[in-house]
C-alpha cells in the first residue's frame, strides 16, 4: 500500500471515531440565551405577527418626523434632493412613471412600520420605541390621507389596516420543473439537442474560431521594443 494510501485510511479511521461526538457538538458557543434571541426576532409580517405592543397618534408623530424624518423626506413626505418620497403617488402605478410611496405602493401597513423601526432614521436603525416608531407610522399614514389628524394606531389597527394596493400584489405558485417535484438528474432531455441560433458563430466569438472580434479592427499595430 502507497504512503498516501495509508494516510488517507489513517484519516478515514481518525474520522469514524470522532463522528459520534462531533454529531453531538463541536464544543463550541453556548446556546442563546431568550433576551439575545429577542434582540433579533423583530420581522413584523404583513398580517401582523410580530408586532410589539405600543400605540402612536399622527400628533406625536408630526413632532418626531420634524425632528428624525424631515431633513430628508421633506415636509410633506415629498422627497428632497435624492431622497425618496413617501406620500403622494395615488393613481399612478398604471403609468409609464409611477410613483411609488407608501401609500400608493406598499401592500400592506406592518411592513412600513417594521421598515421604519429597522432602517429610520438614516444611518440609527433601531433606536425608535415601539410607540415611537407606531406614531412616524401614523404620521406616514396621514400623509398619505389614509388617516385623520386625531386618530392613533396600536399593534391591533395596524394588523387591520387596510392598504390602497393591498390587492396589488398576488402570489403566484412557482411551477417551473426545478422546483415542483424531485429534480432529475440523469437522462433529462427528450431528443437530441437542436441548435436554434448561430449568433455566437456571426459575432466570431465562438471558442475555437481562429478570429475573433477585439474591439481593436482597424486599430494602429502596436509598437513593439526593440531588440
Amino acid at each position: 500500500m502507497s504512503r498516501s494510501r495509508s494516510l488517507a485510511a489513517l484519516l478515514a479511521a481518525v474520522l469514524l471515531l470522532i463522528a459520534p461526538a462531533s454529531a453531538q457538538t463541536f464544543g463550541l458557543g453556548r446556546t442563546a440565551t431568550p433576551a439575545e434571541i429577542a434582540g433579533w426576532d423583530i420581522d413584523a409580517r404583513g398580517d401582523g405577527a410580530g408586532l410589539p405592543p405600543g400605540r402612536g397618534s399622527v400628533k406625536d408623530g408630526e413632532t418626531l418626523y420634524a425632528d428624525k424624518c424631515l431633513s430628508c423626506h421633506g415636509d410633506f413626505g415629498e422627497g428632497r434632493d435624492r431622497w425618496p418620497a413617501i406620500a403622494g403617488g395615488a393613481g399612478t402605478l398604471k403609468e409609464s412613471d409611477p410613483e411609488k410611496t407608501a401609500g400608493s405602493y406598499w401592500p400592506t401597513a406592518p411592513t412600513l412600520f417594521d421598515y421604519i423601526r429597522r432602517a429610520m432614521p438614516y444611518g440609527g436603525g433601531l433606536t425608535l420605541t415601539p410607540d415611537e416608531t407606531y406614531a412616524i407610522t401614523a404620521y406616514v399614514l396621514y400623509l398619505n390621507g389614509l388617516l385623520e389628524e386625531d386618530e392613533a394606531i396600536d399593534r391591533d389597527r395596524l394588523a387591520a389596516f387596510r392598504m390602497p394596493n393591498a390587492e396589488g400584489f398576488v402570489r403566484i405558485d412557482d411551477q417551473k420543473p426545478d422546483v415542483v417535484g424531485d429534480p432529475c438528474m440523469t437522462n433529462c432531455r427528450e431528443g437530441p439537442v437542436r441548435i436554434t441560433s448561430d449568433l455566437a458563430r456571426r459575432l466570431e466569438v465562438t471558442p475555437g474560431q481562429h478570429t475573433r472580434r477585439t474591439g481593436l479592427e482597424g486599430a494602429a499595430p502596436r509598437p513593439t521594443a526593440a531588440a
